[in-house]
């Protein structure tokens, strides 16, 4: 069990007071939360929908009296993921540890009532779009009705409000859905099947939610969306993603604005300028460019070139100071030539990307690319991914380098388990979970807890990682 994301709810997080709770305390469950950030957005939206219920979050399945588990399906490793979690939970139920099983999110949505066919010890089934209707569905398992068992419910026009809520992160950073679907047909991904087309979450609502997170402590607002720079094409047929932004930047209590999964579309100076001369938006923006080689980018009807994305990236570094750029790519495209490739290569060497992961390309059943001709072995895709790693090291690694003797602010996450007075935290750099971290130490007259934001001192590196001293907390 200790192997899986079960959620638990921080202890500096306040659960739902008795009086919200309309049924009173109806019986235990737990709840695992895989895939990316928008899923876990859905998760503490469930989570509070079923802890309004009455429901009691516990972090032990097996004392529970059902399990819920939000899945991912984006590619094969996410599923087999989703798959050994779903198994793992109905072996305690053949057991007789737990009563029920419910599964919620993207594999639920793209498998669809299949997964009942395929394991029919599922108790419930609940898709993308149906997940504020958990509460009803999960009423009638712990009430022994079986009359329905799944819910699927059509995209909405806008984007599903998250106002229930109950976040599950650190106290001082949260994650802010700004849209959801996606309108891109990349060939390889099947994220529109499962998530549908785009639809932007209203400014108001938005802006809503950023101030009740910043009034309940978070220090840190992650901005998530299936395609950050789409946001409001649906509504005003034209981009806002620059204007959401300025209000953002105006919701006092937050100190950092980060922003994630930039399409490198839409992108232009005005909005470029926003990021940099804003008070709260950090300098790093994450911009997963997939390809450098212009036949693969076809391929995978991305809609940008080689060439326009060597000007757009350019373009940013001169218009945002100090910009951290992260960045993933694929290796192993179909059809991918041994130039091609090189093609990768050359172009990650060049542009010094500071953050950048890299794939091996995922055969998706129900996607265009399924269909190319020329796939390639695993063992090319697993070579090309260690190789372009290799070059990208030594890009990390250099920046890391050229930040000894900085002064940087450092938002502290947790202590260093088993080390007294010594902490792990992220610069503006480092977005959670998926980049390097910063160890902290504080000088002779520092406190240090969780959730601080202090100025370090950067003495070292180590690998991909800072090492600090922090010399004052900033209130």
């Amino acid at each position: 069990m200790q192997s899986l994301p079960i959620v638990q709810i921080p202890d500096s997080q306040s659960p739902l007071s008795q009086s919200e709770s309309i049924q009173g305390k109806r019986g235990a469950y737990a709840f695992i939360s895989l895939g990316c950030p928008k899923n876990l957005v859905d998760s503490e939206q469930m989570l509070g929908i079923l802890q309004q219920r009455g429901y009691q979050l516990v972090q032990n399945p097996e004392e529970s009296d059902f399990v819920v588990i939000n899945t991912c399906g984006f590619i094969e490793n996410a599923r087999k993921e989703s798959f050994e979690a779903i198994d793992q939970m109905l072996e305690l139920k053949r057991s007789g540890k737990i009563r029920g099983v419910v599964i919620t999110g993207c594999l639920a949505e793209r498998q669809n009532d299949s997964l009942l066919t395929e394991r029919p010890e599922i108790d419930g089934l609940v898709g993308v779009f149906g997940r504020d209707e958990i509460g009803n569905l999960v009423d009638r398992i712990m009430d022994g009705l079986d009359e329905q068992r799944s819910i699927f419910r059509p995209a909405p026009i806008r984007a599903l409000s998250d106002h229930m809520r109950l976040q599950v992160t650190p106290k001082h950073f949260a994650y802010l859905k700004i849209s959801e679907g996606c309108d891109r047909l990349c060939t390889f991904c099947a994220i529109p099947k499962m998530r549908g087309k785009h639809a932007s979450k209203p400014m108001e609502d938005i802006l809503i939610e950023a101030r009740r997170l910043a009034d309940s402590g978070v220090r840190e607002l992650i901005v998530v969306a299936q395609d950050t720079t789409y946001y409001g094409i649906d509504m005003f047929g034209e981009p806002r993603l620059r204007q959401l932004l300025e209000q953002l930047d105006q919701v006092e209590g937050l100190d950092w604005i980060r922003l994630m999964y930039f399409y490198p579309m839409y992108i232009d100076r005005a909005l470029l300028e926003t990021i940099g001369q804003s008070k709260r938006i950090l300098p790093y923006i994450d911009m997963p460019l997939q390809h450098a080689s212009n036949p693969v980018l076809k391929r995978m009807s991305r809609r940008v070139t080689r060439e326009s994305t060597i000007e757009m990236v350019s373009m940013m570094r001169q218009t945002i100071p100090e910009l951290v750029l992260r960045t993933t790519m694929i290796t192993g495209f179909p059809g991918e030539t041994d130039e091609q490739f090189e093609e990768l290569v050359e172009f990650v060497d060049e542009m010094h990307f500071e953050r950048l992961g890299v794939f091996t390309y995922s055969v998706e059943s129900d996607t265009p690319a399924s269909r190319l001709d020329e796939h390639l072995p695993e063992r090319i895709k697993k070579e090309r991914r260690k190789r372009l790693m290799e070059v990208q090291q030594k890009n990390a690694f250099e920046w890391c380098a050229k930040q000894q003797g900085k002064r940087l602010e450092v938002l502290l996450d947790k202590p260093v388990e088993g080390v007294s007075n010594s902490w792990i935290g992220r610069s503006y750099a480092d977005a959670p979970d998926v980049d390097a971290c910063v160890f902290v130490t504080p000088s002779d007259d520092v406190v240090l807890q969780a959730g601080d934001l202090v100025e370090c001192e950067i003495v070292s590196s180590n690998a991909y990682d800072l090492v600090a001293v922090a010399t004052k907390v900033i209130e």
